[in-house]
């Protein structure tokens, strides 16, 4: 039985040792025997795994797209309001977080990766059809002022602010004190995106994302 599961613990393994080297030295800088020496395993055994660090990759974005698809969803019964897009964007935020590196070296990954660029651009797809969705539901509900133009356009700069948020983040921190550049906050990356929207709101849509903000641009003053 131990026989039979070692194999799948192994693999197990170099999926977590490969998204913390690619998190911390990003992906180009990573080779598969840098993996396999950290791991303390011989190249041969990795190989028998994985052919290549682009199955390596390609996994670890099955897996990211498996933990955010569930979260593109909005309420079953109810109309949507501007918290469910809040948690939505914080929870998917979080999950952007936990796999940085393909964001941050997403243009390096997709030009040489077509598996992972299409796999990326349907979720893109499914995000933007997302928010279109949670868009319309807020302004039936009478929290938000947009048209079918507006909230198109609202939806596609969301995935362009989301996609390149954290690459954004890194060359920010880094200007500010390099060495810190590994630094990601989900609570500001969802605000950073509810403010595409704040115009369009009003009421308590409009008050909740000015509190958002007054919290995290005064965190950051501080």
């Amino acid at each position: 039985m131990s026989d039979k599961k070692r194999p799948r613990r192994t693999r197990e393994r170099i999926l977590e040792t490969s998204l913390a080297l690619f998190n911390r030295a990003g992906e180009p800088s990573v080779t598969t025997a840098d993996i396999a020496d950290e791991m303390n395993i011989s190249p041969g055994n990795l190989y028998y795994h994985f052919r290549n660090k682009d199955d390596i990759i390609g996994e670890l974005f099955a897996a990211y797209a498996s933990d955010v698809s569930p979260l593109l969803a909005i309420p079953p019964a109810r109309a949507p309001d501007i918290e469910d897009l809040w948690l939505m964007l914080h929870l998917v935020f979080e999950r952007m977080c936990a796999y940085r590196f393909l964001f941050r070296d997403l243009d390096e990954i997709a030009s040489r990766n077509r598996k992972v660029a299409l796999a990326h651009a349907m979720l893109v797809r499914r995000c933007e059809e997302t928010i279109v969705a949670l868009c319309r539901g807020l302004v039936g509900a009478g929290t938000m002022h947009a048209g079918e133009r507006d909230i198109a356009a609202i939806a596609a700069n969301v995935a362009i602010v989301s996609t390149y948020w954290l690459s954004y983040q890194r060359l920010a921190a880094n200007a500010r004190a390099p060495g810190d550049a590994d630094a990601a906050d989900p609570s500001r990356a969802a605000w950073q995106v509810l403010a595409l929207i704040a115009p369009y709101t009003s009421g308590a849509a409009r008050a909740l994302i000015e509190r958002l903000g007054d919290r995290y641009l005064g965190k950051e003053r501080r």
